[in-house]
């Protein structure tokens, strides 16, 4: 990853981080920023990661389970609701 730095007025220092992604990823990226109303690129990027930091959803861990949970509901391997109250003698 390269890096360059910039001089900003006051705060930290702008530094510029290239990365690589597939041309369908960023076209993805392009098609959401546009759709949502940013003026760039490079402001939804920094707007998505600085939410991602600021407030992480999931650990690994978590998606893992929320993965298998998905897997559970495509197989079929899940109970309703209905099911769950009679299993487990609840009566909400």
């Amino acid at each position: 990853m390269s890096e360059a730095t910039t001089n900003s007025d006051g705060g930290d220092d702008i530094t510029t981080v290239n990365f690589k992604l597939t041309e369908s990823f960023l076209e993805q990226i392009d098609d959401t920023w546009q759709g949502r109303g940013f003026n760039s690129r490079s402001e939804f990027i920094r707007y998505t990661l600085r939410d991602a930091v600021e407030f992480p959803t999931f650990d690994r861990d978590e998606l893992v389970a929320l993965l298998d949970a998905e897997e559970d509901v495509r197989e079929e391997r899940t109970t309703s609701a209905e099911e769950a109250r009679e299993r487990f003698g609840t009566d909400e």
